[in-house]
């Protein structure tokens, strides 16, 4: 996967707008913030105007969904790096452009993923159950309160609205995080924290993940540990300065990296 992405769980990332605003300690050190402002000119924060993405970027989701239908494999696509499709600072009517999108290009697997899942609810088009059924939605937690307090949200929105399928990115984890109360939920993503400019990654403990993989295999959760963090890297003398290269991890038993289960990768096998 990453071919055309820095992220390893998804073949794509597509940005319909760009700018946000930090809301809980995960965004300290926010990479999408980083990147934003220093390489793209663009100002972060709750004041700041978020700026959407030229049209030739909303058109390479049409390229993807044609070559997605050409190969025969379904492709994911992760929506949005550099913003929070539930923001209620964007344009609502480029949220209706994104659905329009999404509702369109159905060989591909989106990927949503959101720190604002207490807003999804109310923003998700009328027609979600029936037209997209090619998507997931991933909230971001990344201590057991906030874990705590989404995910019922979490798992309520795929109850009522027919997600077909929902997850959990611990990224970057800041501490010991086991998701209670979960039937239903599908994957969970568990990564440590990069270094971004001056500001150092925080710790990242490895049981951490070995206690979400031990979960995963006994609530029938996929589990994908994305990355170590630089924390772990720099005191392990990695190559990877993020702790992202599986190679160099040890014992082989943290190299899981589970897509969910249960979502159609070939064309024609679509829900």
């Amino acid at each position: 996967m990453a071919e055309n992405s820095g992220i390893a769980w998804t073949d794509h990332t597509f940005n319909p707008w760009i700018g946000c605003a930090k809301v809980g300690p995960g965004c300290d050190h926010c990479y999408a913030e980083a990147l934003a402002t220093r390489r793209l000119g663009v100002n972060w924060g709750p004041h700041a105007a978020r700026r959407r993405t030229a049209d030739s970027t909303w058109a390479k989701v049409r390229k993807w969904n044609r070559d997605a239908a050409a190969s025969g494999r379904r492709l994911w696509v992760f929506v949005a790096s550099l913003a929070d499709i539930f923001d209620s600072k964007a344009d609502k009517s480029w949220r209706d452009d994104l659905w329009a999108l999404v509702r369109e290009c159905r060989n591909l697997n989106f990927i949503f993923v959101t720190k604002r899942i207490g807003n999804a609810a109310d923003m998700l088009p009328e027609d979600w159950a029936e037209n997209f059924l090619h998507c997931g939605i991933v909230a971001t937690v990344v201590t057991q309160p906030e874990c705590d307090r989404d995910l019922p949200k979490l798992l309520d929105l795929k109850k009522r609205h027919g997600v077909a399928w929902i997850g959990l990115s611990v990224e970057p984890q800041l501490e010991r995080v086991i998701p209670k109360d979960a039937h239903g939920l599908d994957w969970v993503i568990s990564g440590g924290e990069s270094d971004q400019g001056g500001a150092l990654g925080r710790e990242y403990r490895v049981s951490w993940a070995y206690d979400l993989i031990a979960w995963g295999e006994t609530h029938g959760a996929a589990i994908y540990v994305k990355q170590l963090g630089s924390y772990f890297a720099r005191r392990n003398d990695f190559k990877d300065r993020a702790g992202a290269d599986p190679a160099e991890w040890w014992p082989l038993a943290l190299r899981v990296r589970q897509m969910p289960r249960g979502v159609p990768t070939t064309i024609g096998a679509a829900a």
